[in-house]
C-alpha cells in the first residue's frame, strides 16, 4: 500500500481488571470495542477505530480503560510535517477535499493569554462583589441618540426594539441538525434559567422549543431553512448570517443522512436531502442590499424585534462592521477564527480569517472614530475559555459575548473534533437516536447554567478588583488592559498599553 496514515490513538486495555462485561461495545458508535471473532467472549479493540471521545473509559465499570497518543516517527522536516504528508495521502487517495469539526487548532497567537487586567489599590479603591452592588444587566440593540424626559421623570423617547440580557453571556448558533434535539433544547432551557439567549443556528426553530422563543435568537442565513413569520415572531431577536468565523466566504452544509424527519420539519427541507446554504445569499451583493433585507424583517415584525447581522472576523473588518451599522442593523456580530464548526474545509478553517481580539478592537474603534458607536451593539465570538476572556472581550468594545464549545464542554463534549461524521458518543453532534438519547437536556442544562453562574461571578469579582461596578463602566474602557509579550502594532491594533505604562 502506498500511503501510510497511522492510526492517532492507541487504546490500553488493562486485561487485570476488564471483566468482558462488553459495556465498551456498546458505548463505542465508531466500532472500536467489539468481541473477539475467535471466541464471541473476549473483548478486544481496534484502535484505528478510536477518535479519544473517552466515553469508554468514562463508562467502563473497572476503569480498565485507557487513551494514549499513538507515536509513530517520520523522518523529521519542519516543512513537509506529518499531517501535512498524511493529508496529501488522503487527497491522492479521494480526489476530496479535507473537512474538519471545532475551532482553528494551530498555535497561532492567542491574544487573551498577552492581555492583562488592572485591579485598584489606593486611590481608587476596589469593591466587594459580595457586599455591594455588580449590575451585570446587558441591554442589545440601537441606542436613542438623546433622552427627553418630562419634570417627574417618565422618558418620552421612543426606544428602539431592545433585548435584555441578565449576563454578557449568550450560547452561540448551533443549527438542530448539526447538533441534536436534546443539546439544543438544553441550551434553550439554560437561556431561560440565566435570563439570556440561545441561537438556533440555521435550521430553523423544532417544534418543542416554542415555549423558549422569547429567549432565542432565530437565524436568517442563506439557505433561508425553516424561515417564516411565526419564526422571526417567536424570537428575542434576529439575527442576518452572512459569515461563520470558522469558514469565512463559504456556505453551508449538512448532509442529507443527517436530514431526518424531525430536520426536515424544522428546515422545511425534504427527508434525506442535503441542505445546502450558498455562500452568499442570493438577495445580498451590496450594503443597499443588506439595508433592505434588515428592513423587511423589520416589517415582517412590526419592527419589535431587534436585527442583528452576523459578520466573520477577516481583513478590512473595521469597514465592514461600519457599513453593517450605517445599513440599519441593531447588533453586530462578528466572528472570529477560532470559532467553532460542525464541519468546515479545514484549509479554509485553519487559514481564513482574523482573531477576534484585534477585529473587535478594530471594529469598535472604528465605529467611535465615526461617532454612531451607540447606533449598533457588538458581541464577540470565537472560542471564549474563561470568564477573564470575557472581561477582557469587554474592555476591548464588546457588549456581549457568544459562547458555545466551552457550553458544549459543559455538556459532556470532549473535543474529539469529529463532529462532522454523525457519531458522536456523548450524544450532542448526531441525530443517530441511539446517540442523542444518551445526553439528558435536564443534566446537561444544569451544567451550563452551573457554568456561566460561575463565570458571572468571576466577572463581578474581576470588575469590583478593577473598581468599577457594571459592565457599561467597562466596555471599551481600554485602560484596564495591558499588553504583554505584543509587537508595537499589536498594541496599536488592540489600542491598549504596554505593561508597566
Amino acid at each position: 500500500m502506498i500511503d501510510y496514515i497511522p492510526r492517532r490513538f492507541t487504546v490500553v486495555r488493562d486485561r487485570e481488571l476488564c471483566t468482558n462485561c462488553g459495556l465498551c461495545v456498546g458505548q463505542c458508535a465508531n466500532g472500536c470495542h467489539l468481541f473477539s471473532p475467535k471466541d464471541g467472549k473476549t473483548v478486544v479493540s481496534d484502535s484505528t477505530a478510536c477518535v479519544a471521545c473517552h466515553r469508554c473509559v468514562a463508562m467502563c465499570p473497572t476503569k480498565a480503560l485507557r487513551i494514549e497518543k499513538y507515536v509513530c516517527e517520520y523522518r523529521e522536516n519542519a516543512n513537509w510535517t506529518p499531517q501535512y504528508q498524511q493529508e496529501i495521502c488522503r487527497q491522492a487517495s479521494t480526489g476530496s477535499a479535507l473537512l474538519s469539526a471545532m475551532g482553528n487548532p494551530k498555535p497561532f497567537p492567542i491574544y487573551w493569554d498577552k492581555l492583562l487586567l488592572n485591579a485598584s489599590q489606593v486611590t481608587n479603591p476596589s469593591i466587594d462583589p459580595l457586599r455591594e452592588p455588580m449590575e451585570i444587566r446587558t441591554i442589545l440593540g440601537r441606542k436613542p441618540e438623546k433622552l427627553v424626559v418630562k419634570k417627574k421623570g417618565k422618558s418620552l423617547t421612543e426606544m428602539p426594539p431592545q433585548i435584555v440580557l441578565e449576563t454578557p453571556i449568550m450560547f452561540s448558533a448551533m443549527s438542530f441538525g448539526s447538533i441534536s434535539l436534546n443539546a439544543q433544547k438544553a441550551l434553550a432551557m439554560a437561556a431561560e434559567k440565566l435570563g439570556t439567549v440561545f441561537n438556533t443556528g440555521e435550521g430553523g426553530l423544532h417544534g418543542e422549543l416554542r415555549d423558549y422563543g422569547r429567549y432565542a435568537a432565530v437565524q436568517v442565513a442563506s439557505g433561508r431553512f425553516g424561515v417564516y413569520k411565526d419564526y422571526l415572531l417567536n424570537s428575542g431577536f434576529i439575527e442576518i448570517k452572512i459569515g461563520q468565523g470558522a469558514k469565512p466566504g463559504i456556505g453551508g452544509h449538512l448532509p442529507g443522512e443527517k436530514v431526518t424527519e424531525e430536520v426536515s420539519n424544522a428546515r422545511m427541507i425534504p427527508v434525506g436531502s442535503d441542505a445546502i446554504s450558498p455562500a452568499p445569499h442570493h438577495d445580498i451583493y451590496s450594503i443597499e442590499d443588506l439595508r433592505q433585507l434588515i428592513w423587511s424583517l423589520k416589517q415582517a415584525t412590526n419592527g419589535e424585534k431587534p436585527v442583528s447581522v452576523k459578520i466573520a472576523a477577516v481583513h478590512n473588518i473595521a469597514a465592514i462592521a461600519s457599513g453593517v451599522a450605517r445599513a440599519g442593523a441593531d447588533i453586530v456580530v462578528i466572528d472570529g477564527f477560532r470559532g467553532g464548526t460542525g464541519a468546515a474545509p479545514t484549509r479554509i478553517r485553519d487559514n481564513v480569517g482574523i482573531p477576534i481580539e484585534l477585529a473587535l478592537a478594530a471594529a469598535d474603534q472604528r465605529l467611535r472614530d465615526e461617532g454612531i458607536r451607540s447606533n449598533v451593539s457588538l458581541v464577540a465570538a470565537g472560542s471564549f475559555r474563561c470568564s477573564a476572556d470575557i472581561v477582557k472581550a469587554i474592555a476591548l468594545g464588546a457588549d456581549a459575548c457568544y459562547i458555545a464549545s466551552a457550553a458544549l464542554i459543559a455538556m459532556g463534549c470532549h473535543m474529539c473534533r469529529t463532529c462532522n461524521t454523525g457519531r458522536c458518543n456523548w450524544g450532542i453532534a448526531t441525530q443517530r437516536p441511539e446517540l442523542t438519547k444518551r445526553l439528558d437536556p435536564e443534566t446537561a442544562h444544569l451544567r451550563v447554567v452551573n457554568l456561566v453562574k460561575a463565570w458571572n461571578h468571576e466577572i463581578k469579582e474581576i470588575m469590583g478588583g478593577m473598581g468599577i461596578n457594571s459592565v457599561d463602566s467597562l466596555r471599551g474602557n481600554r485602560l484596564m488592559l495591558r499588553g504583554l509579550d505584543l509587537t508595537e502594532k499589536e498594541l496599536e491594533i488592540l489600542g491598549v498599553k504596554h505593561a508597566g505604562e
